[in-house]
């Protein structure tokens, strides 16, 4: 059988984009990347949207994981550490959206939740015998601890414009941001020591770039409609908002090489069976 055309262009799209040096790979990535935002800034009106989209993503990752335990009876390559941190953090963050919103965002956290407390109990009773507890190595109170100590100490002054919000509540707040945007590393660090990755768990850590995307997407927009009040804060001292746009940063660029490998697998029709080096 024959080669289709689309498929032999892609190899020689992606032949060329490996043998180019580091700094032109750095340049497309910022290209495209600035592009989906323009497209995204014209396309979209209410920037609320970003961000449901973004949670939306994620549910949807968490569904396809319960799928692939349900239906392959086998929790080889998740990381239970990473799920567990997921519920820790979205527990924290739906504290505090009933305490401030109760509306779309609500709910799905509390579908998401739901989904990955179902995860979690799969891999640690119903499917146990195919958990890999060796390569799931990384210590999480490296990661809450410090999540815990910079929230005390950075957190915003206010939430949903109330002034006078607990104090514990915001500093949930800033707990759950952290928290989230390192919680997928024992699951990268699972894929690097078993050297073999699942479809379904690429499925999902593809999810999570894609929500992490939207979410950046989300808070660089604002950043560009309102960036006066932004520098006035910043100003003013106000670390919080350099916190969490950090945070969300961090998070984006510990998925973006996982996700560049998986979207030049898939475009040639691979499945992404190495963690790349």
């Amino acid at each position: 059988m024959g080669v289709r055309r689309g498929s032999s262009s892609v190899n020689v799209l992606f032949r060329w984009v490996r043998q180019q040096s580091i700094k032109v790979k750095i340049f497309l990535g910022t290209t495209i990347a600035l592009c989906s935002l323009i497209a995204l800034r014209f396309m979209v009106k209410d920037h609320d949207h970003f961000y449901i989209a973004s949670e939306a993503v994620h549910l949807a990752g968490i569904m396809v994981l319960f799928f692939k335990l349900t239906t392959r009876k086998t929790c080889s390559g998740l990381s239970l550490k990473t799920q567990e941190l997921t519920a820790i953090f979205l527990t924290a963050r739906l504290i505090c959206s009933t305490l401030m919103e109760r509306d779309m965002h609500t709910l799905l956290d509390l579908t998401t939740l739901l989904c990955t407390s179902l995860v979690i109990y799969m891999i640690r009773f119903r499917l146990k015998s195919s958990y890999i507890k060796e390569f799931d190595n990384m210590l999480v109170c490296y990661l809450v601890v410090p999540s815990i100590i910079l929230a005390v100490f950075i957190h915003p002054a206010s939430l949903n414009g109330t002034l006078n919000n607990f104090v514990l509540t915001r500093i949930l707040w800033a707990f759950c941001v952290y928290l989230e945007s390192v919680s997928i590393l024992p699951q990268l660090r699972l894929m690097q020591n078993a050297k073999m990755i699942e479809p379904f768990t690429s499925h999902y850590v593809f999810a999570l770039g894609v929500s992490r995307f939207l979410a950046l997407a989300d808070w660089i927009i604002q950043i560009y409609e309102i960036h006066e009040a932004y520098l006035f804060l910043i100003g003013n001292g106000y670390f919080w908002f350099m916190a969490a746009f950090l945070s969300e940063i961090i998070q984006s660029f510990i998925l973006a090489d996982f996700c560049y490998y998986y979207i030049k697998s898939v475009m040639q029709g691979q499945l992404l069976m190495r963690m790349p080096v």
